[in-house]
């Protein structure tokens, strides 16, 4: 079985001469279908960039990234963006939902994109919020949801179109630890069912509830196995 994702040497940098910033540096790293990983590192050190990359929300400046099989570094725009909206799913620290619709029309949203037939869109969404536990609130809008419902909200839309990766930027960041622990809760119920799932995150608590510790600094992958276990020696050396 092929990898979900696999960079190969990828360099992604900012600005030229002396301004150049090389944010990512030299970086090959491979998560495998079914993983459950956590990108960590101190501010700076190009987990927000390799999350972005990671994402097709960036392309590298140069080196090769395979998303589930296909060379998405050479993608056109419009391939980028189907291939987003089929292959990732992303759940982001703010939620990101929109405010005039409700939860149901928040979770179809992503199908329409994608060319799924209405009833189908009503069907599938109808499975994803009961999924993560908000059956009974298909038809409320955000603002008559507390903060961990809509960031449930935002996961059911993500798993929606049945992605081969979940990608989690700072998920619990704005959210209390009770909720922390229920959203991550789903997290492993999803990653149990199949899906792989890469949270980026600066709590190292967040990270240990993973199956694997990916460090950076400095641009580069410092450390790629590191163990929930190793997490709390390891990032007082590393930090």
């Amino acid at each position: 079985m092929q990898p979900v994702i696999r960079l190969e040497h990828v360099y992604k940098t900012y600005g030229v001469g002396d301004t150049e910033v090389r944010a990512l540096n030299d970086v090959s790293l491979t998560v495998e279908t079914g993983e459950y990983c956590a990108i960590m590192g101190p501010s700076g050190s190009g987990k927000s960039t390799a999350m972005n990359v990671i994402g097709c929300l960036d392309r590298p400046t140069s080196g090769r990234y395979y998303l589930d099989g296909v060379d998405v570094a050479r993608l056109s725009d419009s391939e980028l963006a189907h291939i987003r909206n089929r292959k990732i799913g992303f759940v982001f620290q703010q939620f990101h939902l929109l405010p005039q619709l409700t939860a149901l029309e928040n979770v179809m949203l992503p199908m329409t994109y994608a060319g799924v037939p209405s009833n189908e869109r009503k069907e599938r969404a109808v499975v994803a919020l009961t999924r993560v536990g908000l059956a009974n609130r298909l038809h409320n809008r955000p603002n008559q949801l507390s903060g961990g419902q809509q960031q449930r909200v935002a996961i059911a839309r993500a798993i929606v179109n049945n992605p081969v990766l979940l990608l989690a930027d700072e998920p619990t960041g704005a959210l209390d630890s009770h909720t922390t622990h229920e959203v991550l809760n789903i997290f492993s119920e999803l990653n149990a069912s199949g899906i792989t799932v890469v949270v980026v995150t600066h709590e190292a608590d967040v990270a240990r509830q993973t199956r694997r510790i990916i460090w950076f600094r400095d641009g580069e992958v410092l450390h790629d196995h590191l163990t929930p276990e190793d997490l709390t020696q390891m990032s007082m050396v590393l930090s």
